[in-house]
């Protein structure tokens, strides 16, 4: 039984997509100083085709059919930069990834505020409303 249409997994997987975010961005902040460390971010949207990708299936109406696997390019979600932004070939903007954090934040807090009012709901239901 897929309660609320699959909305709670999408509202999970939009958790996990913020999560890998923030711990990219720490990564990015902790290595400010490191020479030559390239800055790692998280894409949407391979993240997006990795999600969509994993939840497609196929009918094999015939054993001779052959068995329908989706390609997945591993992790996929990180990318490395190679932009140099200081003089000793570091890529971190500090900046900007205060920015993306913030933003990050925000987005993260929605979420979760929203999945608590599903699983409020769902709490709800099952008093009975009382």
């Amino acid at each position: 039984m897929d309660l609320y249409g699959g909305t709670i997994s999408a509202l999970e997987k939009g958790l996990n997509f913020s999560s890998d975010k923030s711990k990219a961005i720490s990564q990015n902040v902790a290595n400010v100083d490191t020479p030559n460390y390239k800055v790692k971010t998280v894409d949407f949207k391979s993240y997006l085709h990795e999600a969509k990708t994993a939840q497609l299936e196929a009918l094999r109406t015939d054993s001779r059919h052959m068995q329908f696997s989706p390609t997945t390019s591993g992790s996929g979600t990180r990318t490395y930069s190679n932009f140099k932004y200081n003089q000793n070939g570091n890529g971190v903007d500090m900046d900007k990834e205060q920015a993306d954090l913030a933003a990050n934040q925000i987005y993260y807090n929605a979420l979760a505020d929203r999945i608590s009012s599903k699983f409020n709901s769902l709490n709800n239901v099952i008093k009975g409303g009382r």
